[in-house]
């Protein structure tokens, strides 16, 4: 567990000082840290309202209609955790597309449920409106049989 914690807290420092703009409001220019922050607000800070934050008004809405962040990654995302690493999937550049305002991540999730170490995959649809990146989608594992 507290290895989980450091790998975590270490990632967040890394990934803290990257995607910012340069007018210094902290608002991320990049995908990868929009999704990260994303999925980190739904499992790690079990929190709807800064999720929704980063995601479209459209996804935003379906994500409230669920009330809580683990009933929404239960039933929707269909991933459950105990405790969480995400990491953007950069095993090929292919993997992470981006054009114009639009782009598509993989995500890696690797965690705990219920003592078991669980790993599983989703590819992330994003928006950019206003400079600024939103999740839009959330796709099923790219590599699932």
């Amino acid at each position: 567990m507290k290895y989980l914690t450091v790998i975590l807290a270490c990632f967040t420092l890394l990934i803290s000082g990257c995607g910012k703009d340069n007018k210094g409001t902290g608002e991320s220019t990049t995908p990868g840290y929009t999704a990260t922050s994303y999925f980190d607000s739904l499992y790690n800070q079990d929190n709807l309202e800064i999720a929704a934050k980063h995601a479209t008004p459209r996804l935003a809405r379906v994500m409230r209609s669920y009330g809580t962040a683990k009933q929404f990654t239960r039933n929707l995302v269909n991933m459950q955790f105990d405790q969480v690493t995400i990491e953007l999937d950069m095993t090929n550049q292919s993997l992470r597309e981006q054009y114009g305002d639009s782009a598509k991540i993989n995500m890696v999730f690797t965690g705990i449920l219920r003592g078991e170490q669980v790993d599983d995959m989703r590819s992330v649809q994003l928006l950019r409106k206003k400079g600024k990146w939103y999740v839009d989608k959330i796709n099923p594992d790219p590599f699932a049989r």
